[in-house]
């Protein structure tokens, strides 16, 4: 892994999922991750309720723009965390792939937004202290 690690964080639609997945790596990580995040399909704003989930946290996402998944943003990436989005990915060699089953939070309340931004910020945890251990 390079001095700075890369990680992309990638779901359909890269409105709710891979952006609290971003916003809590970018936070937690303090500066020391390079962190990207976007989607096969993307939509054109963030889902509210993933915004609202995350500002509860102190963690605001509400001026990120969805973006489509690039084979450059794989290609830069030391990371490649994938969230429901399938065979979409492109795959390189040498780089650390996962794919997190999580409930997509589109159409969904609060109430079940929690659970998957807090499941979301364990595997962050998890996560950061794998890549950060050197």
């Amino acid at each position: 892994m390079s001095e700075k690690p890369t990680v992309l964080f990638v779901c359909v639609h890269n409105a709710g999922r891979s952006q609290m997945a971003a916003g809590y790596l970018q936070s937690l990580s303090g500066g020391r991750v390079d962190v990207l995040s976007a989607g096969s399909e993307p939509k054109d704003q963030i889902n509210p309720v993933a915004i609202a989930a995350m500002a509860e946290e102190g963690i605001d996402i509400a001026d990120n723009i969805p973006k489509m998944l690039t084979t450059e943003a794989v290609r830069d990436s030391d990371v490649v965390i994938t969230m429901g989005c399938g065979d979409a990915c492109p795959i390189f060699p040498g780089k650390r792939y996962e794919d997190w089953q999580l409930d997509d939070p589109a159409g969904q309340g609060i109430e079940a937004v929690r659970p998957i931004r807090d499941n979301i910020k364990r595997r962050i945890e998890v996560l950061l202290s794998e890549i950060l251990s050197d």
